[in-house]
């Protein structure tokens, strides 16, 4: 998915600003598609409006400078429902508590212990924030899509939980081989 198509996506839902696009493509709903900075975001949403997609308008703060709002055109509806029906590419996935993992043997114990910890620690953020929020989905695409989230992180905590011991062994036979040849 394009950052354009993914300002498209957040606009469907309804009027936005530069920052309110941003702020659900980081950190809201949206931050489980693709990933989108301010400095991508302003000039997709600058070649929507010029393109006819979005249009915006400016509304005045009481002290405050005006903000600009972006709505998304029946014309960018359309581009946005189009992009959605061409072949997606495939889901990436990058992790970097799993290249942690991938070196137990050489960080040690200790290191792995508290790398699991984060990683729970995270996966149980994630599952609290789709859990807070799916009663508030406004269609059943969106339950469904949450629920795909729930399902997939609620397997990494299990996981985690069922198999970190596993892990830390692994780093803990390394920690003792490394001593052992270190007294012969």
């Amino acid at each position: 998915m394009s950052v354009r198509s993914l300002c498209l996506a957040i606009l469907s839902f309804g009027d936005a600003t530069g920052y309110e696009i941003r702020k659900e493509a980081t950190e809201g709903r949206f931050s489980y598609f693709d990933d989108a900075s301010f400095g991508s975001i302003y000039p997709a949403l600058a070649k929507l409006t010029s393109d006819g997609m979005v249009t915006v308008r400016e509304e005045t703060q009481p002290g405050k400078p005006a903000r600009k709002v972006y709505s998304i055109t029946d014309a960018g509806r359309e581009e946005f429902v189009a992009s959605l029906c061409e072949p997606q590419a495939e889901d990436t996935f990058k992790s970097p508590f799993l290249l942690v993992a991938l070196y137990a043997e050489q960080v040690g114990p200790d290191v792995i212990r508290r790398a699991i910890e984060r990683r729970k620690d995270q996966v149980r953020a994630n599952l609290k924030h789709l859990t807070d929020h799916i009663e508030n989905c406004p269609h059943s695409g969106s339950n469904w899509t949450q629920a795909y989230g729930i399902a997939c992180m609620s397997f990494t905590l299990n996981y985690l939980e069922s198999h970190g011991d596993e892990l830390i062994r692994i780093a803990e036979g390394a920690a003792e081989t490394s001593s052992r040849a270190a007294a012969e």
